[in-house]
């Protein structure tokens, strides 16, 4: 278990209790049950406790915990007949986007996830989820078979950005980008966008105007990093706690900010301490999102979509 900075009393009592059952493996005659269910016990109500009051710049932490379900985590779990398409048919295949065809819960659907990856070789192949144009192409491209096909669109926000180098801005990033949200956006069937983890800048919100966004409880949302903000505001990254609280990039406060649709609730202690469970979770909340929208004509369809985002900042 990789434990965060805020965890440090959590991992003392959960370390205690892997000592005490290492003692007991080398003495049999030893009685440890009692003294072990207590600290569980003490430690399953400190994890409560802990999880029930995090700060902004702690759930970035919880949002950027190595072990939390990725996309092709849902994707093995959620997906049947799991139909990858490679290419954006202009350049190259960006493996940060994973995009193409399956079922959901025996559904036809297209879908589109940001994978991070979880080893030093996985984070290789896929860029860290940090996409190059051809990603958002892609992305373009799965958007326009799905109008063409009317299927449903699925897709899951886990970057912490558009890759920012200098040979993803001679391809046209800022384009690709601009591009793919007009895609979203104008596409007539039902699309629903799960935050799963963090959802920065324009790297994220290019898959992610549909019609329904949902968040997990310890997701983040925003149009630039704590780190990005804080350095603009304040010419120094050591702010950035100060500007996950500015930034209001909770699931928490986008809720209230009508910037999403609904939250999905996370098990005690994060994501990556039940990812089985919180995959299912999503799944179910993405399914009553999908019933929701069934019988809706496309022309609808667009018209919800637009007066949504149109309704957004609005104070009248």
């Amino acid at each position: 278990m990789h434990y965060l900075e805020f965890e440090r009393p959590i991992a003392d009592l959960e370390g205690k209790i892997v000592e005490l059952k290492k003692l007991a493996e080398d003495d049999p005659t030893m009685e440890i049950e009692s003294e072990v269910e207590r600290l569980q016990s003490r430690a399953g109500t400190l994890v409560a406790d802990t999880y029930a009051r995090l700060t902004p710049w702690q759930k970035v932490q919880v949002a950027r915990h190595p072990g939390r379900p990725h996309f092709l985590d849902y994707a093995r779990q959620i997906l049947e007949d799991f139909t990858p398409l490679a290419g954006d048919r202009l350049f190259a295949e960006d493996q940060a986007v994973v995009a193409g065809l399956a079922r959901f819960r025996g559904r036809p659907i297209a879908f589109i996830g940001q994978e991070k990856g979880n080893d030093t070789q996985s984070r290789i192949k896929h860029n860290f989820g940090s996409a190059m144009p051809d990603g958002y192409r892609k992305a373009v491209r799965i958007f326009e078979l799905a109008g063409r096909y009317d299927l449903p669109v699925l897709s899951f926000a886990d970057t912490a950005g558009a890759y920012p180098g200098v040979s993803a801005e001679e391809r046209g990033q800022a384009e690709a980008i601009a591009r793919s949200i007009e895609a979203g956006l104008s596409v007539k069937t039902p699309f629903i966008a799960t935050i799963i983890g963090e959802g920065m800048s324009g790297g994220a919100i290019a898959i992610a105007a549909a019609s329904r966004v949902y968040m997990l409880e310890h997701s983040i949302y925003s149009v630039i990093s704590p780190e990005g903000c804080a350095s603009i505001l304040w010419r120094s990254a050591d702010k950035a706690q100060e500007a996950a609280t500015a930034l209001k990039i909770t699931a928490q406060d986008l809720l209230q900010l009508k910037v999403i649709d609904g939250i999905v609730p996370e098990p005690v202690g994060g994501a990556h301490r039940a990812p089985i469970e919180t995959i299912e979770a999503v799944a179910d909340q993405i399914e009553t999102g999908l019933k929701e929208m069934d019988g809706l004509s496309g022309d609808e369809i667009l018209r919800q979509r637009r007066a949504k985002f149109l309704a957004m900042g609005r104070s009248l």
